[in-house]
């Protein structure tokens, strides 16, 4: 007598698949690192042709540099919101201080402490956005910017090294 369950066929979502393979390789591997003959072996055993891995492997260096530069990005833009709040934090303080010392009250330095604080409460927000057009927009607008100031140092670089010949 059949078991009705061993009839059932099982399926996985690719991602279950990737996530059982992966506990199985780490298993067989002893330090969870392989070496490239080991993927290009598991590869083979796979069906995936070596064309297809140089393909997934370009594309996964290209994804993981990246997530490399979004980090980079990212903690550039909370050490910019970190000195915007340090910034204000002074700024506003010696206001308040000022206000209350001509004034003996908060008169006019309010409207600037509430007015710059909803500045900075937006920039925060903005800052730990971290998805979105609005957030790959400002990334490729770094990632540019910072691109072209690599060039016109190396040129520079280039051009000085030239007058030093």
């Amino acid at each position: 007598m059949t078991n009705p369950q061993n009839q059932i066929t099982q399926t996985y979502a690719q991602d279950d698949v990737q996530q059982i393979l992966q506990l199985a390789l780490t298993k067989r591997s002893e330090g969870g690192e392989l070496t490239k003959a080991q993927v290009l072996e598991i590869a083979q055993e796979m069906g995936i042709s070596p064309e297809e891995l140089a393909a997934a492997e370009q594309k996964w260096l290209t994804q993981r540099g990246e997530f490399q530069e979004k980090q980079v990005f990212n903690q550039v833009r909370r050490e910019k919101l970190k000195q915007s709040a340090i910034k204000y934090g002074i700024v506003n303080s010696f206001l308040v201080l000022l206000n209350l010392v001509t004034a003996h009250t908060l008169s006019w330095s309010l409207p600037i402490l509430l007015l710059w604080g909803l500045w900075l409460a937006l920039d925060a927000w903005k800052t730990f956005q971290v998805e979105g057009e609005d957030y790959e927009n400002a990334f490729q607008r770094w990632r540019l910017k910072k691109q072209v100031g690599q060039s016109i140092g190396s040129l520079a670089d280039k051009f000085f090294k030239s007058l030093q010949s």
